[in-house]
Order: structure tokens, then sequence, then C-alpha cells
């Protein structure tokens, strides 16, 4: 997941995360979703966005952050989550605890 800042109306800004898998259909499509929602349950507004991995590192520079599905082979300079958590729900409160106090910092 790659994070993009925005500019709302009320001046305050919108964080963009990325999260991206081999197609940038099914999985990461899947991962956005479940986080978008448990985000917005929990008051946080985010853009988040699905991406496939060619186009990852594109995307990343318009992004704050990056939910990876994948082990990162490499630093791409924004914090990275774990996203394998949201599919298995193993450690899924830990990362999204991680991913709020990331978004609201």
């Amino acid at each position: 997941i790659y994070v993009e800042t925005k500019y709302l109306k009320e001046d305050a800004i919108m964080k963009k995360l990325i999260v991206a898998c081999g197609s940038g259909v099914a999985t990461s499509q899947t991962v956005a979703s479940k986080v978008e929602r448990l985000l917005k349950e929990a008051g946080i507004s985010c853009q988040i966005e699905a991406v496939d991995m060619k186009s990852l590192e594109h995307h990343l520079q318009q992004a704050d952050g990056y939910i990876s599905i994948v082990k990162a082979k490499k630093d791409y300079g924004v914090p990275v989550f774990n996203g394998i958590a949201f599919l298995t729900g193993m450690g899924q409160k830990q990362e999204l605890d991680k991913i709020i106090q990331f978004l609201k910092s």
C-alpha cells in the first residue's frame, strides 16, 4: 500500500498508502479494501491504492507508505507495513495500530 498526500478543503493532509501484488488485482485489492474499511471504522481518513508490482516504484514516488504483500527487496524510502497480516488475520491488530499511528503522525 502506498500513501499519497492530498490537500482537502480544510487544508488537512490526507496520506496515501499503496498496496502491491503481482497483478494489482486480486490480493492487493483485497488487502486495500480491508485496510480501508478498518481505518474508516477507526475514524481515520486515508487514500489507499492497489497496484501491480511492475508499477510499484512509480506509484511510491507519490506515496507516504507501502503495505507489502511480498517481502520488500529494497528500501523504497517510505514506511513499509505487513500486508500479509490483513490476509491471514495473524498480527492484524498490531499492524493496523502501526498504520494508524503513522497516519496520525
